[in-house]
């Protein structure tokens, strides 16, 4: 399921330096991780769609890429962003 404009203006101003930064490595993981939590809800009705689940993996994938690079080019970006996401315990 596709994000709303509304869902991704938030995201977008939240993480990044103005309204239009949609392209900066914050934000980009930040609407990833935004979808993989929608799909994730998805899963827990649907449990046998395959398709949809590869496309899942694909987006985890995207996200770790994205947060290696920023992990070495930014490592404070980097540590705040993952706590603002929550995805480290």
């Amino acid at each position: 399921m596709p994000l709303t404009k509304d869902d991704k203006a938030v995201i977008i101003t939240g993480f990044g330096k103005d309204k239009k930064d949609s392209g900066s490595t914050s934000v980009q993981i930040a609407l990833i991780t935004k979808r993989i939590e929608d799909l994730q809800v998805h899963f827990d009705k649907h449990k046998k769609d395959y398709a949809s689940r590869r496309g899942l993996l694909k987006m985890v994938g995207q996200r770790r890429r994205l947060l290696r690079y920023l992990k070495h080019a930014d490592l404070e970006n980097y540590r705040t962003l993952i706590s603002r996401l929550g995805l480290r315990k």
